[in-house]
This record gives C-alpha cells, structure tokens and sequence, in this order.
C-alpha cells in the first residue's frame, strides 16, 4: 500500500517546500501524489527568491511561463537582462539563490572611455550589447560593487571577472600575476591591498612559468568564456553595504584582453 496517498496533497507541498529544489524534484518519483506535490506552485513558489516579481519585471524581454517550477529552471537556464540592460540576474540551479552578472560598461575600469586604450565591440556570444577589449594598457584597474541588499542572505558567494583572451599577440598575460580582492565597503573610496590574493588569466601559464609561482588560474566556462575567482565573502541576513571586487596590475604593459564583466553567485560546495 502506498502509505503517501493518505496524505492530503497540500500536506506533501508544505513538507516539500522545506526541502530543496533536487529534493523537490527527486521526490516527485516516490508516488502519485508526492509527483502532483513536486510540479506544484506553492512548492516552487518556496524556492524563489521573495521578490521574483519585483525583479522579473525589470527585465527587458517579457518572461513567459506556465507554472512556477518552468519559471525557477528558466531563471538558471536563461539568465535575464535587467534595467535596461544593466544588470543580469539568475538563479543558481542547487539552491535557488541569486547570481548578479555586472556588464562592463557598468563595470569601473581605468582609462575604460579612452579610444587609445580601451575599445567597445559587440560579440554574439556575450548576453550584454557591449563588451570591452583592451587595446594596451599600463595601468589595469577593474573593479564593481553590488549592494549586498540585493544577494540573498546567509549566504557565502564567490565573485568572478569573465573575460577572454583575444587571439593576437597577448603582452605577459601568460605568466602575468594579478592582484585580485573582495572587500565589504561604506562609501569610501581608497583602494585597499590588505586581502588580495594572486590570480593569472591564462591557463599556459603553467607552463609559462613552470609551476614557480603560485596563484589561481582560470576555468572555461560552459557559455565560452573563461573566468577567474576574484574572491569570496559571506552575506549575513544583517549586512548593509556594498561589496567591491578588484583586478588589478600596474607594473607591466598588457593587451589582448576583453572583458565582459563581473560575476557573482553561491559559493559550491565541494
């Protein structure tokens, strides 16, 4: 006898609704009636964040769907462009938490409106209108902050600068090291070094360099594009501010690379 059929099915929702988005859909295999709970709205309701409505409607395209649980994959499948295009907003696909992409035109970046430096160019494969290619730079400055308001709480994220490496001559980014930090700020705006880490952008440069220093390399995306860990922090229920996320390097002259923009999503969990 299938114990579960005796169960009202807006008994199984509310249990189901204190679990997770795998369970949820895990679950859905169990019995009839736990399939009816798992599809059901006020299951997936649960695992949206609590202003989806507010946000969807920012989006620049119009956001169709049928049911809650078709909404929350499409948000992770499709992330959405936001105010204009400012912004691109996600759900991450375990937890159902808010991932922010900052485009690059809303990224801060040195000499970044300067035609002798930077370019903008347009490429199929990036979710934003534009995105910026560095011509030649001395000085490398990349930093974006997000308010911590608009992350869900209790929750350590990882903050990412997505880029690639242009496929003419690339000056020392192969065995270049940079600087890359996180910080809560309150305003102020001088730069601080005191929790930046070594990155490089390159994944030769292992043998560039011959395993002789140590940092984080870049991974490949599954969308193309390569992006390196800037840092991480955790956003308590509590916090109100800003979090700021930096790449920087001002000793060597570079070229070749271009850069989409800043990312920030969940921590995983290994």
């Amino acid at each position: 006898m299938d114990n579960f059929s005796v169960l009202p099915e807006g008994c199984i929702s509310q249990i189901l609704s204190m679990t997770s988005p795998r369970d949820a859909c895990r679950s859905s295999a169990i019995s009839s009636g736990f399939d009816a709970a798992a599809n059901s709205d006020p299951v997936w309701e649960k695992f949206l964040p609590s202003d989806y409505r507010q946000i969807i409607s920012r989006s620049v395209s119009p956001v169709v769907f049928s049911t809650k649980k078709q909404l929350y994959f499409s948000l992770f499948d499709s992330p959405l462009l936001l105010d204009g295009g400012k912004l691109s907003f996600a759900l991450d696909r375990e937890s159902g938490k808010k991932c922010y992409t900052l485009p690059a035109r809303e990224v801060a970046i040195a000499w970044k409106e300067d035609s002798r430096y930077w370019k903008w160019i347009s490429l199929p494969e990036s979710r934003f209108p534009e995105v910026a290619q560095l011509l030649h730079v001395w000085w490398l400055d990349i930093w974006g902050r997000i308010s911590t308001a608009m992350l869900s709480p209790n929750t350590t994220y990882t903050a990412y600068l997505i880029f690639k490496i242009t496929d003419q001559r690339h000056s020392r980014l192969e065995s270049l090291p940079l600087k890359a930090s996180v910080r809560f700020v309150n305003g102020e705006d001088e730069y601080e070094d005191d929790n930046s880490s070594t990155v490089f952008l390159t994944l030769r440069t292992l043998r560039s360099v011959g395993g002789g220093q140590n940092g984080r390399l870049p991974q490949t995306r599954k969308d193309g594009w390569m992006e390196i860990e800037l840092g991480e922090f955790y956003n308590d229920v509590a916090d109100d501010g800003e979090v700021e996320m930096r790449l920087r390097e001002v000793e060597s002259m570079k070229t070749g690379l271009i850069v989409e923009g800043i990312e920030v999503r969940p921590k995983v969990v290994v």
